[in-house]
């Protein structure tokens, strides 16, 4: 469910760096040149900032969990330290450092996962310990990884090739089986390298797309078999930047760096025979005999289905990330945009088609002079679309000096997650006393001693 898109640099509205949507998509959480902000967006009409964050500057990667007050944060003056706070009480949970930069990190109620570029850590979120490295995982420079937030699992998905889309699905609760690796399934997804991952709100259903973007696929979880395949487009490749499930994975909508966003609609259609094939197979059934004397390429288009409903964005080559959201008791696709923007979508459950824009917030106050933001409020249709985004990819980004080297790193770390013969061991430091985040009693406390 939880998705993140880096805008890159620092050039946006308020010096805004990051966006991610927290997993049951209850709250934004955005990265800025001075902090970070949390917003909550279970309203329509209303946006309310729950908190801003000043603790330290040029935060890129700012994940909160669920509804709860734990919320991890990373910084681009410190790229490869991770900060973890209770933000109502002000306190640092604790922090850990680790050996390269940090390109991504996922939470659920059981799990905190941190991905470098070439290895994966698994925290246990109750106690923030160390549980498991993945070492020499497979090149992965955009630190793309997705992590199930269901009670009763916590599946990981990350690239399991540099040039192929293949898919490693790892049981990050189960760390000892028998093989010693706790590898799930590999599923080959694609022929070219992934792009983006994200799994239903239950953890039985993956979806994938590649770095050409034009095809969308659905796999079963565990079982890796493909379930739905979606086309995005044949016109273009693009750089898809999001992937979201609706919270009964009736619906996934995806992102990219154009001007649309696509949702499809993951439904069955029962031949007389009983078989469940989605519409695009149903309508491939009447090419069956055909198709076997076509390149597979030309079949495998006859088999996939098109978007069920889009969005047009008023912008175009902006960063976004998106998300499908029951708010107010009605199905929405929220798009927070590198533009310093919240859009809200109406989305038509039963006919689908062009959705229709209800909301527009303000992420930064201030960006605009009144009398413009009063024109832009009472006449949207008048709003100018912004040029293409000039800030420099995430790549570059993080292509900056790394903080001096720490004595307290992770390195050399076993599999097992404890520290070997003669290596140091990873900066811990634990605020004092227990904190608990019992908030809306959304997951257990997490109860840290000092050491």
């Amino acid at each position: 469910m939880e998705d993140r898109v880096i805008f890159g640099g620092l050039g946006g509205p308020q010096g805004l760096i990051s966006a991610s949507f927290n997993q049951d998509t209850t709250s934004l959480s955005v990265g800025t040149k001075s902090g970070y902000r949390l917003f909550s967006v279970t309203s329509v009409e209303k946006m309310d900032c729950i908190h801003e964050g000043e603790e330290c500057p040029d935060v890129y990667i700012v994940e909160r969990l669920f509804s709860s007050s734990l919320v991890v944060v990373v910084s681009l003056s410190m790229p490869r330290r991770m900060n973890v706070y209770h933000f109502k009480r002000g306190t640092e949970i604790c922090n850990y450092s680790y050996s390269n930069n940090i390109l991504s990190v996922r939470l659920n109620r059981q799990r905190l996962v941190v991905c470098l570029e070439e290895s994966i850590y698994i925290h246990n979120i109750k106690d923030m310990k160390l549980l498991k490295t993945l070492l020499n995982t497979p090149h992965n420079p955009s630190g793309l990884c997705a992590l199930s937030v269901n009670h009763g699992n916590s599946y990981l998905a990350y690239p399991g090739s540099l040039t192929i889309g293949e898919i490693m699905v790892y049981d990050a609760n189960n760390l000892v089986r028998s093989d010693n690796k706790g590898t799930v399934t590999m599923i080959p997804a694609h022929d070219s390298p992934l792009a983006a991952l994200t799994f239903s709100a239950s953890g039985t259903k993956l979806a994938s797309a590649s770095e050409r973007g034009t095809v969308i696929r659905v796999f079963a979880i565990p079982e890796g078999q493909r379930l739905f395949e979606f086309r995005r487009g044949m016109k273009r490749y693009v750089s898809i930047s999001s992937l979201s499930f609706s919270a009964d994975a009736q619906f996934l909508c995806a992102s990219s760096n154009t001007e649309t966003v696509h949702i499809f609609k993951l439904e069955q259609h029962k031949l007389r025979d009983g078989e469940c094939l989605t519409w695009g197979a149903y309508v491939g059934k009447m090419f069956t005999a055909a198709s076997s004397y076509l390149p597979s390429q030309v079949s495998d288009i006859m088999h996939q289905d098109r978007a069920f409903a889009t969005v047009r964005l008023n912008v175009f080559g902006l960063q976004n990330v998106c998300a499908l959201a029951t708010v107010e008791k009605l199905p929405r696709l929220l798009v927070a945009s590198s533009d310093g923007h919240l859009y809200i979508y109406n989305i038509d459950p039963q006919d689908g088609e062009e959705c229709v824009l209800v909301k527009k917030h303000r992420l930064f106050e201030g960006d605009v002079e009144p009398q413009e933001k009063q024109k832009e409020e009472e006449h949207p249709e008048d709003v100018k679309p912004l040029p293409p985004s000039t800030n420099p990819s995430y790549a570059a980004t993080v292509a900056f000096p790394s903080a001096p080297p720490s004595s307290t790193t992770l390195t050399g770390y076993s599999e097992d997650g404890g520290a070997q013969k003669g290596e140091v061991i990873p900066e811990h430091e634990f605020a004092e006393g227990p904190v608990c985040l019992d908030d809306e009693n959304e997951f257990p406390p997490v109860s840290n001693q000092s050491n």
